[in-house]
């Protein structure tokens, strides 16, 4: 019994961010809801192997980010399902909003990409090949260390990097090409 307080009092906290990565993962609320009750369900069997005083959150992530793994390889052919409505704002897009960025001055790429639509960032993230779009979530929207992301996702650290600047450059090029498209940029936002 003091096994399940324990694990309740220092997990369930988490619950919240984790179905956040949860529903960016698996583009589906139901999914999510799913992979988040397995992530608990295998973190409680297995709380009694969690070393306390180490990161709790990165251990949980791990969890979810291994049981989305082996879901979606076991469900591989199964066709996608995209509720993007349902998904949260994302961080990248947030942070270039606020009265802080206006008076800070902007940058050409800011410039830019306030032009964009969260729905238009949604879908540049989505486009992304699942690895990379796993690297760039779990760095830029939940913020995790590269170290971190290295033990949730099982990959050396040098393939999290590689992933995460080829994803964000894959993301860079696919807002490029929408804001190209829309005729968005004006010859003052690509000066520099």
């Amino acid at each position: 019994m003091a096994d399940r307080e324990r694990f309740e009092e220092l997990a369930m906290g988490y619950m919240g961010s984790l179905y956040g990565a949860a529903l960016r993962m698996t583009r589906n609320p139901a999914d999510a809801e799913d992979l988040v009750q397995e992530t608990y369900l295998k973190a409680y069997r297995a709380f009694g192997t969690f070393e306390e005083g180490t990161n709790l959150k990165s251990w949980l992530y791990k969890i979810l980010t291994n049981t989305f793994i082996n879901n979606y390889r076991a469900r591989r052919r199964r066709p996608a399902e995209t509720e993007l409505e349902d998904v949260e704002d994302l961080y990248l897009y947030h942070r270039l909003g606020g009265l802080e960025a206006a008076q800070a001055g902007r940058s050409p790429e800011d410039l830019v990409l306030e032009r964009f639509t969260d729905a238009d960032v949604k879908a540049a993230v989505e486009s992304l090949p699942e690895a990379f779009r796993l690297a760039v979530l779990l760095a830029d929207v939940e913020g995790f260390s590269y170290r971190e992301i290295a033990d949730i996702v099982g990959v050396p650290i040098g393939t999290v990097m590689s992933r995460l600047h080829r994803g964000r450059r894959a993301l860079q090029k696919a807002l490029h090409s929408l804001a190209e498209e829309r005729h968005l940029s004006t010859p003052a936002d690509v000066a520099t």
